[in-house]
């Protein structure tokens, strides 16, 4: 890791003013992503092969504003010929200008069925059951063709709200509570869980697994992407280049309410001054012991990780803008 001194060095070196002040590109320091990819995640594939001979359909759950990378090309492998949805969900952060021009993209790629879902307040989530019903009852199902119920696999990256959708589901149709946890880090589902009732008519059970990531994302860029949307654990990356892309990509894409959100008198391509400003504006201080010719003296310094990670989760909330990554 390069750390804080390197980080705001580079930050300020940066690689050259362009028109309008802002980074045309970001200066990732040789790092790489091959390490981010915990060994339960190549375990919970292995287990999602082995459920996929179970299974009427595939919802594949990924995150609406980073809607075409980071989706595991494992995972299109395993889809094999199941009827397949792609819900695109957190659409509530993201730019739904982009959403057109995001489905003519998947679409291309294969993608025929599409629905964008905000499962915190069950934004189009009444939307699936109806399209697995519709999908199921159109498409052979071999060995379960005597069986009545319909038996459903959720699959994507990590921290996408696999566990959000199911519980959401189940708030619409069975009007019950939460079956699985929920939580904002990436791995939150570790073991792939027993078949979930998410509805009576149709009946209909789901089975939540672990969000898989390829061993090896194909390049930085992409990587990047899926920490800001909390798909990789901050800490694996680190939140100060991870704040630093951040201010980059706010800028790139003309999102400037941080400026106003932290104070600042204008949008800035250095990401110094604005964690200076978040710390200022969120209190993050930390006391820090000074060796001085008298002894020890505690100063209270302004607290640059903390106010990264402040700047990243203010993203992740919404109170940065929406943003579509992609």
């Amino acid at each position: 890791m390069r750390g804080w001194a390197g980080v705001l060095r580079a930050a300020a070196a940066g690689p050259g003013p362009v028109p309008g002040g802002f980074r045309e590109r970001f200066d990732f320091g040789g790092r790489d992503v091959a390490s981010w990819f915990p060994g339960h995640m190549a375990k919970g594939l292995r287990q999602m092969r082995a459920s996929l001979r179970r299974a009427d359909c595939l919802i594949e759950v990924h995150d609406a504003r980073i809607p075409l990378s980071g989706r595991n090309p494992m995972l299109q492998e395993v889809l094999g010929i199941r009827p397949h949805i792609l819900v695109l969900n957190k659409m509530d952060l993201a730019d739904s200008r982009q959403q057109l021009t995001v489905v003519e993209h998947l679409k291309q790629q294969g993608c025929s069925h599409i629905v964008f879902t905000d499962c915190q307040r069950d934004g189009n989530v009444k939307k699936i059951v109806p399209l697995v019903a519709k999908l199921v009852g159109n498409s052979p199902r071999y060995h379960r063709a005597e069986s009545t119920e319909y038996s459903i696999l959720v699959i994507g990256v990590p921290n996408v709200g696999k566990s959000s959708l199911i519980n959401s589901l189940r708030r619409l149709h069975l009007k019950k509570g939460k079956a699985t946890a929920v939580g904002g880090e990436p791995g939150i589902t570790k073991a792939v869980l027993t078949r979930i009732q998410v509805c009576e008519k149709p009946l209909m059970y789901l089975v939540d697994t672990p969000g898989v990531l390829p061993p090896k994302l194909g390049d930085m860029e992409t990587g990047m992407k899926l920490a800001l949307c909390g798909a990789i654990r901050d800490h694996l990356v680190g939140e100060d280049i991870m704040a630093d892309y951040l201010l980059y990509t706010l800028n790139k894409w003309q999102q400037f309410r941080y400026v106003q959100r932290y104070g600042l008198a204008e949008p800035c391509d250095d990401i110094e001054p604005v964690l200076r400003h978040v710390a200022l504006a969120q209190g993050r201080m930390q006391k820090v012991k000074v060796l001085t010719g008298t002894g020890n003296v505690n100063v209270t310094m302004l607290n640059y990780p903390a106010a990264a990670c402040e700047f990243l989760r203010d993203f992740r909330a919404g109170h940065l803008g929406r943003v579509t990554l992609d």
